[in-house]
């Protein structure tokens, strides 16, 4: 895959949710470009080229990133305040996709600067209208700045 194509970064380490998430976007025919990273140092090396991602241009970012909070090595809250603090990646839409209901991460995500975030719905078909909303708001309607 060519990342220069990227329209989704889905930063989630739990298989089962990821695999929910990419057959929700899939139905809407919103997954061609999309890259699945299984950690926030994952998802760091890629949005920064390094690592793995190293030979990535950096320009070529993707349009919105669907971002878990728990995760291993790097968590969400980190990968979101070095996202939203870095001039490359600050206009990158952010939305917190978590099974966390915490007010202290909500508060502490939108202070960082998170453009949406959503409480993962427990219920299968909840969820896959959840993400296919998101997919088609933050892909085919919402107005970036250029």
């Amino acid at each position: 895959m060519e990342y220069d194509e990227i329209e989704i970064l889905l930063v989630e380490d739990n298989p089962t949710d990821a695999e929910l998430t990419i057959r929700a976007l899939k139905k809407k025919n919103l997954t061609n470009k999309l890259v699945w990273v299984k950690d926030g140092a994952e998802a760091l090396d890629f949005l920064f080229a390094t690592g793995e991602y190293v030979e990535r241009n950096t320009e070529d970012l993707p349009k919105l990133v669907l971002l878990d909070l728990r995760m291993p090595k790097v968590d969400g809250l980190e990968v979101l305040q070095k996202i939203k603090s870095d001039e490359r990646t600050k206009k990158i839409p952010v939305v917190v996709l978590t099974s966390s209901k915490e007010d202290e991460d909500i508060v502490k995500s939108y202070k960082l600067g998170v453009n949406s975030y959503v409480s993962k719905p427990v219920e299968f078909d909840e969820f896959t209208k959840a993400v296919s909303t998101l997919g088609l708001y933050w892909i085919l309607l919402n107005k970036p700045p250029e």
